[in-house]
């Protein structure tokens, strides 16, 4: 039995190390995957978000109204981009996505904490998210013993040590309970859509080659779009299988409700899985096997997952990782989803998140379409 060598084993390291080093694609994920994930997890993902966009509906100008107000800004979770004339106006803000929350101060609201009433305030919180709200309804709830203090002050004095001066009707919109599986199993068919679309198509043309098929493919009269078109078609009708076994679980399962239009969800989500399936296609001519192509798609689900707003609250995030969050596919598809599930929308509140996906479909079947033509070239 041969002794062991380090000169033959020093050998097979250099020759490893030239092979990885040739294979760029895949030392690159190996080093941006890493970093891709510190940088996420360390400056763009926030579990207490803050700076909530917010309605007014104020029917009371007195002082006790304004500091009200004040103090909950300046607790920083609650920002005011909106003033409603009535709470049916902020609550069309709140079925379309606009605010997180509705806060209605009523008439009279400064004389009746005068004589003592305890006059209630109405907030409306939309709930599809509980963990981005709950932190803030937190806040509100300690505001109600401390926002008022500095004017309850000379005869106003006997309110103070007594129970707060007025009181908080918190209304939990489409999850009243606050149950995290109505956030999460809607959440899951973008989810797992995206994982899949890209990843299985993505493998399609990377197998072809490795296979040697795909010389037979090119010698057939087959054109670039009708390749895409045959290749992606398959995949669509997987994507809704995988759709009924999911909306099935969450009907029967979890008890998930459908307020909204089934036939406008499967309508989304065809649109939502053509725009996968079309980075997945991009993938495909871009990997020269199918560990790169698996890697590619990793290096796609991963921001995906983390910057939509699946797993951490959209709006806790910073502004630059919203900008890329906006660009992603899932994270305009959840909003759909979420909304026609649990609010009950229909085309006009989805309309607004639809655009961005068929803008991303044109770009990505573009890329694709041309990257495809190259490699026939």
């Amino acid at each position: 039995m041969k002794r062991f060598s380090f000169g033959r084993t020093l050998a097979v390291f250099i020759k490893e190390v030239q092979q990885m080093l040739r294979d760029r694609l895949t030392f690159a994920m190996a080093i941006g995957v890493p970093v891709l994930q510190l940088v996420l997890f360390g400056y763009a993902i926030n579990t207490d978000p803050r700076g909530l966009p917010t309605t007014l509906v104020v029917h009371d100008s007195g002082p006790m109204a304004r500091t009200l107000v004040a103090a909950m800004q300046n607790t920083g979770y609650f920002k005011v981009t909106h003033h409603s004339a009535s709470e049916a106006e902020g609550e069309a803000l709140l079925d379309g996505g606009e605010v997180q929350f509705m806060v209605a101060i009523p008439p009279d609201f400064s004389r009746r904490v005068v004589r003592g009433e305890r006059p209630a305030m109405l907030v409306a919180v939309d709930a599809t998210d509980p963990s981005a709200s709950g932190t803030a309804l937190a806040a509100l709830a300690t505001l109600a013993s401390q926002a008022l203090t500095p004017e309850l002050t000379g005869p106003l004095r006997s309110l103070q040590p007594g129970p707060p001066p007025y009181e908080i009707r918190v209304h939990r919109r489409y999850n009243p309970e606050g149950l995290s599986r109505f956030n999460i199993v809607p959440g899951l068919i973008g989810t797992i859509l995206t994982m899949t679309m890209v990843m299985l198509t993505g493998l399609a043309m990377t197998r072809e080659r490795e296979r040697g098929t795909m010389e037979n493919l090119l010698a057939t009269p087959v054109r670039p779009f009708e390749v895409m078109v045959g290749k992606i078609a398959p995949y669509v009708a997987m994507g809704y299988i995988q759709l009924g076994v999911i909306l099935l679980a969450a009907w029967w399962l979890f008890e998930v409700p459908m307020f909204g239009s089934l036939t406008l969800l499967l309508a989304m989500i065809g649109v939502f899985m053509l725009a996968n399936l079309a980075v997945g296609f991009t993938f495909s001519t871009l990997a020269k096997n199918q560990l790169q192509a698996m890697q590619m798609t990793f290096f796609f689900f991963l921001p995906s997952m983390l910057l939509s707003g699946f797993m951490f609250p959209f709006r806790g995030m910073p502004e630059w990782a919203q900008w890329i969050g906006e660009v992603l596919p899932l994270t305009h598809f959840l909003r759909i989803v979420r909304g026609i599930m649990l609010k009950g929308n229909g085309v006009a509140q989805t309309l607004p998140e639809l655009w961005p996906m068929l803008a991303f479909l044109a770009v990505a079947g573009a890329v694709a379409l041309k990257r495809y033509r190259q490699t026939l070239d």
